[in-house]
């Protein structure tokens, strides 16, 4: 009997697990104070959200009863309003660390997530932490979590005797929704309880189906609410003064405004009529030696927020916009460059995005930059002249992504820059599917892509991919292949490595989905991977890469790869010519990693690799260590030491041009160099409290290539000694960079912001070995800048005004 009894009750557990919840809210008049006292006699009547069910680890486990976490939703005219209660037997052990916004911190975690569409498309997702902070995101299943989207929302959270407690007011402005009567929207509840590594939702999330946004509960009983004029400035003012060794102290008072704008419930118009990213994160450069340029990430807030529809296709790399002009001044013998900008003027920029009630996304990104010129002087008459290295140019990205079924989409993407006068035009078009089976078990994904240079010889070129996947269950596997033509150039608004070749890959894993005996999570990956160059069937890649990762009882996280190139491959990008390659020889890398569980005061995380190639004396060994310590709910302090060696690393260095024919190379010249990197970073906080908070962050970087002796390339891929060469082509890059800041968040969607920057870098043939001496130099060099910097954005929301006036 007790055994039909139990069974009966897992079976009622299980069909009720995968059914949607459903919660109802009652609308109100009366004032909710955000204290996180629930002690408004509304709270009482409304109806409660518990029974939570375990997401991770235990998937499909109840909440326990010493964790039981109830939530109520109310509503009036302008908001939504989330009252929780989280209980908790020691409330004394609630992690509360003090973190800046968007960082969860070492502290327990509140979560809601509405769907106003129902549509299980996007989420927007309100955090707040057991130490009062906030955190926001937009989530997709195909892009995941965007946590540089922002809104205005209110929230308190307090520490009780039963465990913790929190309010939320979430006006509508922040908000995606109909104009229908009576709304259904998509909705969803989360905890974590930080000790134990434990995270909860309200509607159960199956592990085991590939999507998170589908499996909501749903809320009902919001009726006859309109979506407010979401009209929202952002005015902002800052102040700069720079300084070196070579110029004296500058002061630059600038001014702007940012603007939003609903254009209706679907559609948001976003602007910068005058931009300053004065504030920016710095660059971490390094010395590039590859091919290829060094791609950074996009730190301007404008590029950064809601970039779901934009991604589509990997078309964009915003770096473009404002990057570096794309020529460079041409000087005659007598001619010196006196000012060359580094980077063009950002004039203005908006953006127009949504998507309908008919799952239809539409995304307009337009940018417009300034003409940029080079001053070039007559060193022998003084005179002066300019070239224009970059025209005025426009730079616009068009998206449209239908989605449909809740789960699949297929989408238009095209990328234009339009340059004045005679300069280069390009455009590039792209059709982009992402495709699921109902039940979410299977994908095909893959784009088609069409590139057009209009130059003096105009280029056209194709890049397409198709990839067929299992997306649930323990054990997953994919394959998938794609080609690019020798002309496919995408690199005016995107970015684009390699071209002229075909691909084949395919990987297979294993993850469990419930924890063991001895792991909380554990998961193996096996991939393969095959590169071809398109014209001659040569091969240019042949990569197999095993993969581990587990996550234990105590949360210590461990794992390691090994990879193999177990052929000789070709390589026609290091040698910088047409038609020619060098051939890689065999290698095999292992590399692990440790990282403790960050709720211990003191953590570390550990990595060490090392390569080994079928060449005498030729290997490379990487470490990185990175202690860190809170020392305080308030204060925390994180360092990473890098130490990277490359011994005999074959490399390309010059090419020496034919006398007949000065613009074909008739000997390419590479390098049997060792290469060593040193990199040290630190980075900490001390928050006051949640909306105010010092940070810190320092990274020193030094890397050398010193060249041993000097190698031709021969005809069939080979190297040979090459004697007779003298220049000097060893390479040492030096880079310090160092932050320190305080920002308080004084109003909702208002900041001050304190900002003392100095950085420098340095470039030399000459190296000097003696590492402590060269972190001296790049400090007392004549070009390190120093920079101060106070800036004041202020958040203005149309509805507020226009309710007080």
């Amino acid at each position: 009997m007790n055994k039909l009894l139990l069974l009966s009750l897992l079976f009622f557990s299980f069909f009720g697990y995968s059914q949607k919840k459903t919660l109802h809210t009652k609308f109100i008049t009366e004032k909710i104070e955000i204290d996180g006292k629930l002690n408004e006699g509304i709270w009482k009547s409304a109806a409660i959200a518990s029974d939570f069910i375990m997401f991770e680890p235990d998937n499909g486990t109840p909440i326990p009863e010493n964790k039981k976490t109830e939530i109520k939703v109310l509503y009036d005219n302008d908001a939504i309003y989330i009252g929780a209660i989280l209980y908790d037997e020691s409330p004394d052990k609630i992690l509360k660390e003090v973190t800046q916004r968007d960082n969860f911190g070492t502290a327990d975690l509140f979560g809601v997530f509405i769907n106003g569409f129902n549509d299980g498309q996007q989420d927007f997702q309100f955090f707040v932490n057991a130490a009062d902070g906030q955190a926001d995101c937009i989530t997709t299943d195909t892009n995941g979590e965007d946590y540089s989207w922002d809104a205005v929302w209110d929230s308190k959270a307090i520490i009780t005797d039963k465990g913790w407690a929190i309010e939320m007011r979430i006006p509508y402005a922040a908000l995606r929704f109909s104009t229908e009567m009576k709304q259904t929207w998509g909705l969803n509840f989360f905890r974590e309880v930080r000790r134990d590594r434990f995270k909860y939702t309200w509607n159960f999330i199956d592990t085991k189906l590939g999507t998170f946004t589908q499996q909501t509960g749903t809320l009902e009983g919001i009726e006859n609410i309109k979506p407010p004029t979401r009209l929202f400035l952002l005015p902002y003012s800052s102040f700069y003064l720079d300084a070196n060794a070579r110029q004296k102290t500058i002061g630059t008072l600038k001014g702007g405004l940012d603007l939003k704008y609903g254009i209706n419930d679907a559609f948001t118009l976003d602007m910068i009529l005058i931009p300053d990213f004065g504030q920016t994160k710095y660059d971490d450069q390094i010395l590039n030696l590859t091919p290829f340029e060094q791609q950074f990430n996009e730190n301007r807030p404008f590029f950064t927020e809601g970039t779901d529809l934009f991604s589509k296709g990997n078309l964009v790399y915003s770096r473009r916009i404002g990057g570096n002009p794309i020529n460079y001044p041409t000087t005659s013998i007598n001619e010196q460059i006196i000012d060359n900008p580094a980077s063009v003027n950002l004039i203005n920029a908006l953006k127009i995005s949504g998507r309908t009630k008919n799952g239809l996304g539409v995304g307009i990104l337009n940018a417009v930059t300034e003409k940029t010129v080079a001053t070039i002087q007559n060193k022998n008459t003084q005179e002066i002249r300019k070239e224009t290295v970059e025209p005025l140019a426009n730079y616009n990205v068009f998206v449209l992504d239908q989605r449909f079924r809740k789960n699949s989409s297929i989408a238009f993407v095209n990328t234009n820059v339009t340059r004045n006068g005679d300069f280069k035009d390009a455009n590039v078009s792209a059709l982009v599917w992402d495709l699921n089976t109902q039940k979410n078990t299977y994908n095909i994904s893959g784009d088609f892509k069409y590139s057009h240079i209009n130059s003096t010889e105009d280029k056209k070129g194709i890049n397409s991919q198709l990839n067929f996947s299992e997306t649930s269950g323990k054990f997953r596997y994919g394959v998938g292949a794609d080609i690019t033509t020798k002309d496919y150039d995408n690199n005016d608004l995107g970015i684009n490595f390699e071209t002229n070749y075909y691909s084949i890959y395919g990987n297979t894993s294993y993850r469990i989905l419930n924890p063991t005996k001895y792991f909380n999570s554990f998961g193996a990956r096996l991939n393969t991977y095959s590169q071809f160059q398109k014209e001659t069937g040569k091969i240019q890649s042949a990569n197999v890469n095993l993969q581990i990762n587990s996550n234990d009882k105590k949360n210590h996280y461990y794992g390691f790869t090994v990879d193999a190139a177990p052929i000789e491959t070709y390589d026609y990008y290091e040698p910088r010519a047409t038609d020619r390659y060098v051939i890689r020889p065999t290698r095999i890398r292992g590399s692990a990693f440790i990282s403790t569980n960050y709720n211990y005061r003191f953590a570390v995380d550990f990595n060490p690799s090392y390569t080994a190639f079928d060449e005498i004396g030729r290997n490379t060994y990487n470490i990185s260590i990175g202690p860190r310590y809170r020392f305080s709910d308030k204060l925390a302090l994180n360092y990473n030491f890098n130490f990277n060696r490359q011994n005999n690393n074959k490399g390309f260095i010059d090419s020496l041009a034919d006398n007949l024919n000065a613009s074909v190379p008739n000997t390419i010249l590479f390098a049997n160099r060792n290469v060593l990197t040193y990199s040290n970073t630190l980075s900490g906080k001390y928050a006051l409290n949640s909306q105010m908070t010092f940070n810190i962050a320092l990274r020193q970087y030094w890397s050398y290539a010193e060249n041993k002796n000097i190698l031709s390339l021969e005809q069939n891929g080979r190297l040979a000694d090459f004697a007779g060469y003298t220049s000097n082509k060893n390479s040492s890059f030096y880079s310090w960079n160092a932050d320190l800041s305080y920002t308080w968040w004084f109003a909702p969607g208002s900041q001050v912001s304190v900002l003392y920057r100095n950085n420098a870098n340095d470039f030399e043939r000459i190296i000097n070995k003696d590492f402590v001496s060269n972190v001296t130099n790049i400090l007392n060099n004549e070009a390190l800048i120093h920079t101060f910097s106070i800036s004041v954005r202020y958040f203005i929301d149309y509805n507020q005004i226009k309710n007080i006036m």
